[in-house]
């Protein structure tokens, strides 16, 4: 689920640490599984590394859509060897969070949960997207990683929204956490992950693979196909 504003305020930085992912110190206080290296700056001019197709599971018209967003957005991500894109037309049973290694289009997936006011009769399936303030939803749109911190469901991570979409996610805080409604056994007794409120909520071991591949302000694109 998403923190509330008090907690936003509170947890600003990391943790323990106290440090900020995108400097050379950023790995202190951190586990080792969920550290990623600062991204090396690039020219943000300089074309991505070819990846002729869609890589296998993911639709090709999300991820032309995802690879324009990260191009349109040049400037403000820094980093542009992953990508994450998050397909919302599948159900939340479904791994539909995938991470793209754009050097190579090796992917990996996982199961994310959607927002409860995304999906008020809890039917596993998103059915609207909303950038306001407490409609408790998923916005879709364009995210960059931001820092680690210590909240309600322990190590997390923050995002920024880069859209007029979803550009309330950090007040809103809108952030990468585990939950227990999305650990496996949820999945096992109802056939779909429960729901946040607006975040992107992993298992433990899920959300730890993808802050691994995508902190230091990676890009994370999120939508939905009609």
């Amino acid at each position: 689920m998403g923190l509330n504003r008090r907690e936003v305020l509170r947890f600003g930085a990391i943790g323990a640490a106290g440090a900020m992912l995108s400097s050379a110190a950023s790995s202190v206080g951190l586990p080792s599984i969920v550290y990623a290296p600062p991204p090396v700056p690039r020219d943000p001019l300089a074309p991505l590394a070819p990846v002729p197709s869609a890589p296998l599971g993911i639709d090709p018209v999300l991820f032309q859509k995802a690879k324009a967003s990260l191009d349109s957005h040049r400037y403000q991500v820094r980093a542009r060897d992953y990508l994450g894109i998050v397909d919302f037309t599948k159900s939340s049973g479904e791994a539909r969070f995938h991470v793209v290694d754009l050097m190579n289009g090796r992917v990996e997936s996982y199961r994310v949960a959607h927002g409860h006011g995304s999906d008020p009769a809890h039917s596993g399936f998103l059915t609207r997207f909303s950038n306001d303030f407490g409609s408790y939803a998923t916005s879709n749109g364009a995210y960059t990683t931001g820092e680690y911190y210590h909240g309600k469901y322990g190590l997390s991570m923050k995002t920024h929204g880069l859209d007029w979409t979803n550009n309330n996610a950090e007040a809103r805080a809108i952030v990468i956490h585990n939950a227990w409604y999305a650990e496996p056994g949820m999945l096992a007794a109802h056939g779909k992950l429960g729901r946040s409120q607006g975040c992107f909520a992993f298992s433990r071991d899920d959300q730890w693979s993808v802050m691994r591949k995508l902190a230091g302000g990676r890009m994370i694109y999120a939508d939905k196909l009609v």
